[in-house]
Formats: C-alpha cells, structure tokens, sequence
C-alpha cells in the first residue's frame, strides 16, 4: 500500500529529530505534506530541504502558544490546510527524587510535554472544526500508563496526555475530528542515548534496549513509532479515537525479557492444591 496521506497536510512539533522526523519522512513518502516546527532550525531546516517541495520549516517552540499557533496557519498558509497535527515535541526534563526537585524544572518539563500538547490541540481543533476532519496524535508515553518507568514529571506529564486525549477526543468527535495517543517505551532515539551520556550512541542504544526487549532481540526504533502515527494519520484508523496505542513490545501488559509462569504444561489446579480433572 503506497499514497496513505496523499493530499493531507501535517504539522508536527519536534520535527527536526527522532519521532517527529521519522514521521515527518513516512508521511511525506506516503504523499503527504509537511510543516515542520522546531527549535533546532538547522536541523529542521536540513530535513525540509531534503523532503523538497513536500515540506516547510517553522521554528516553534511549544511552551510559546503564539508559536504553536503559526505553526498551524504556515500549513494552511503554505498547503490550503491542516488535516493532520502531531504534538510530538518532548523533552525528558527533570528527574531525581521528588523531594529534591526543583520547582522551576518540573513546571519547564509541564510547560513543553503537557502545555504544549494543549496548545496544539487547541489551535489544530480550531483549523480543523470548519473542515469537519482531522487527526491530531499526541505522544504520550509507556510512562503514562504505569508507574516507575519515568521521572515523576515526565510520568505525571505523560498520564495528563492520555488524559487529555480521552477528554477532547470526546468533544471533537461531533466535529468529524479524532484525537489519539501514542505510548513508547524506550526506544533508540537520540533523547534516549543521551542518558547513557552519549546522544550520538545509537548503535550502542539499539544493542542495549534489544537486550533488554521482551521482544528477543529487538530494539524498539523511531520508524516504530512512524509507523504508527501513519496509521493514526491516515483514514485506515478513520473509526479509532480516544484510543493510546503502545509502541512497547508488551511492556504495559507484564511482558518481560524472562519467561512467563506457563510456558510448560502442568496439571490444572484446583481447590485445595489438587490436580487434574476428576472423572
């Protein structure tokens, strides 16, 4: 299957970089177009000249609502419209116990992975209420479906995501919009490498996380993640709202790099320790 987003146009936060450039290519491969919003203008402004024509560069900053909002009105300004907003920007942010977090980095962490989820939903559902359609993805996190596998902000951020999208995909659904999540863990990103000290390390992350995957021997990857916001972006998942979809190699299920409890037969268990089925 090929042209998946032929004639959709996309925006996308954090674009100049793991998710959101792997998304950003998989969209435009499959006939899309693309505005891609980003602080790191010259990374951002490398892949739009790679992407061609297909693509436009905007520096947005997402704790900036101002800027989210431009990022919004370049697509429709630049492709006639927006049918598909990815609030994919993130951060790791503050981390440490709670009781030596500092107050100023955990409302930093809030005001890029959870403010700025808002500001994209809000101004994409106002481009997209007169149209009647739109998918907005919002990324969420394995650390927002459990506990323990994130810092607390980043863990409190990531559970007010898929919050946030149950609530608006409720609202916007009478308006023909979806709204959906998705849930990584780990994956080999340059965000991830960066806390082994080395963001540059990705070779060195893939064999760490294909270690340590309930799936043997593989590592989750960012066209894992693209790959999913295809399908969320495009009219394959046109009945699919309000859902997170993990990308997690069965992590938030009890999935674990060690077998499960009932991989060999044993007798059926009954009242009291007996066994098997009496006749």
């Amino acid at each position: 299957m090929s042209n998946r987003l032929e004639g959709k146009v996309a925006a996308i936060t954090g674009a100049a970089s793991g998710f959101g450039a792997a998304a950003a290519q998989r969209f435009v491969s499959e006939g899309g177009r693309v505005v891609l919003g980003d602080i790191q203008s010259d990374a951002g402004k490398a892949l739009a000249a790679q992407l061609g024509d297909a693509a436009r560069f905007c520096v947005c900053d997402v704790t900036q609502e101002d800027q989210v909002a431009n990022l919004i009105e370049t697509a429709v300004n630049a492709f006639g419209k927006i049918d598909i907003m990815y609030n994919n920007a993130g951060i790791v942010g503050a981390a440490g116990p709670i009781h030596t977090t500092p107050a100023d980095e955990w409302k930093f962490t809030l005001d890029i992975l959870l403010n700025g989820v808002f500001y994209g939903i809000k101004h994409a559902a106002r481009a997209m209420i007169p149209q009647k359609s739109g998918s907005i993805i919002n990324m969420a996190s394995t650390a927002g479906i459990m506990g323990g596998l994130g810092p607390h902000a980043y863990a409190a951020a990531k559970h007010a995501v898929i919050g946030i999208t149950k609530n608006t995909a409720t609202e916007l659904a009478h308006h023909g919009i979806r709204v959906n999540a998705i849930a990584p863990s780990g994956m080999a990103t340059a965000m991830v490498a960066g806390l082994s000290g080395d963001p540059t390390d990705i070779d060195g992350t893939i064999a760490r996380l294909a270690a340590a995957s309930p799936l043997k021997g593989r590592a989750g990857m960012a066209s894992d993640v693209a790959n999913a916001a295809l399908w969320l972006a495009s009219d394959e998942s046109g009945y699919t709202t309000g859902h997170t979809l993990t990308t997690d190699a069965g992590t938030t299920i009890g999935a674990t790099t060690n077998a499960p409890n009932f991989v060999e037969y044993t007798q059926l268990i009954r009242e009291a320790g007996k066994r098997g089925i009496e006749d």
